[in-house]
């Protein structure tokens, strides 16, 4: 009986490897022994500085395992699959949200989070269906010595997306990296250098005939949608790439309002062989359409904003690799408590707050797969006033303590102490290994 069983598994097996011109497991395991510090002072010079080390992953390159295929169906057509789970080796999980739309409620959990498509492929190009990046984030991740990855990663990425309870007051981008329920369409890759991709997400939205029946759930009937694309030119040492997008975060229908985050970018690279240089401008506006006229904001002057900016450099160095970068990030339009005062303040430019961050690194190849590094990096934070995973290197700046996130009779009098403080500083560094099977 054991031995039928066997013989049929075997069939089956053969069967699968006959339907496919080729299937492949691969994957990375990224640990990193990780540490920050992070320092905050109050109006009279007193500083608080928070410090955390830590075992975690993807230092260096995000740890994860996918299965992929390719079946030749034939006079150049070709259908493929990709299935990429993230990975965390430090403690075991594997997978994340999938949710286009933020919020502990719309949080989705999927085991292939970081992409899950199906497409078809030929001489046209590539029709691509399911969660896959999206194009405005190439161009911050390829354009940039440290990929996005670790305590290296430039400001404009952290900067991008962050939620409404930061003064950033840009509502969070769950689609900043990838989109679910997506449809994109990839240039053929024989176009004399020149490539492309557009992409479209849908947010899935039951709509009502009667339009007084929708129900009164913010986020429920424009959150998730996604548009963009991206278009370059890569020959030789050169690569130069624009993309744009448009991401729909936030919604009330009966409220009349929808939040949109509008990005634009521009990078490039050039390889002269002992150095590649990288370069990035990026911008990026919170856009609220209102139905009704709001009069407290007509010049736009409460739009959130941010530019954002990357010189960097990666130098060989026998079988290892220096990388460096120098990113900075500026905002603008930043809210406030009150409108009237918020408004004098842009036209005066006297809450525009700026940070920029220096990241250095090496990497040593031990093989084609096996590598270890090093990289340390320094947040300046210029008037600003970003709490929680603000603009610092890892982790977060002291805040005060309430009722709900921890105060007691323990800590009360030194918090009254220090007062409101703002951060200053952020040094943190990363160490690890990364194996790519």
């Amino acid at each position: 009986m054991k031995k039928s069983l066997v013989a049929l598994a075997a069939l089956a097996v053969a069967g699968v490897a006959s339907a496919q011109s080729s299937v492949t497991l691969f994957g990375v395991v990224d640990a990193t022994f990780s540490g920050y510090s992070n320092k905050s002072e109050n109006i009279f010079g007193q500083s608080v500085k928070l410090t955390k080390n830590q075992l975690t992953n993807s230092g260096y390159n995000s740890s994860r395992l996918g299965f992929r295929g390719t079946e030749d169906l034939g006079g150049g057509l070709a259908a493929s699959f990709w299935l990429e789970a993230s990975l965390g080796n430090d403690d075991g999980t594997t997978g994340g949200n999938v949710s286009n739309v933020a919020g502990s409620s719309r949080t989705v959990t999927g085991l292939f989070n970081r992409r899950s498509t199906v497409s078809l492929s030929g001489a046209f190009g590539e029709v691509r269906l399911g969660r896959d990046y999206t194009p405005t984030f190439w161009n911050d991740t390829v354009f940039d010595p440290f990929g996005t990855n670790g305590v290296g990663t430039n400001l404009i990425s952290t900067a991008n997306g962050y939620g409404a309870g930061s003064p950033t007051g840009f509502t969070t981008n769950q689609m900043y990296v990838r989109a679910s329920n997506s449809v994109g369409y990839f240039l053929p890759p024989n176009l004399g250098g020149f490539y492309g991709q557009v992409m479209y997400s849908f947010n899935e939205a039951t709509k009502y005939d009667n339009a007084a029946l929708t129900p009164d759930l913010a986020d429920t009937q424009r959150a998730g949608r996604y548009v963009g694309g991206r278009f370059g030119y890569a020959n030789g040492p050169l690569d130069v790439a624009a993309s744009y997008g448009e991401a729909t975060n936030s919604d009330n229908f009966f409220a009349g309002t929808t939040s949109k985050l509008d990005t634009f970018n521009l990078g490039a690279s050039y390889d002269f062989g002992v150095v590649k240089l990288f370069g990035e401008y990026s911008q990026a506006k919170n856009k609220t359409d209102r139905s009704a006229p709001n009069f407290v904001n007509i010049f736009g002057f409460t739009d959130p904003g941010a530019k954002g900016w990357l010189i960097g450099a990666t130098v060989p160095v026998g079988p290892g690799l220096i990388r460096a970068s120098y990113s900075g990030v500026k905002y603008s339009d930043l809210p406030v408590p009150a409108a009237a005062i918020g408004t004098v303040n842009q036209i005066f430019g006297l809450k525009d707050p700026k940070a920029d961050k220096f990241s250095l690194g090496y990497v040593h190849n031990l093989s084609k797969r096996t590598a270890l590094y090093a990289t340390v990096a320094y947040v300046n934070n210029k008037d600003n006033e970003l709490y929680g995973s603000g603009l610092s290197a890892s982790g977060a700046f002291y805040a005060p303590a309430t009722a709900t996130t921890g105060l007691s009779a323990n800590n009360a009098a030194a918090q009254a102490a220090i007062g409101a403080t703002r951060p200053t500083s952020s040094l943190g560094y990363d160490i690890g290994i990364r194996h790519a099977f």
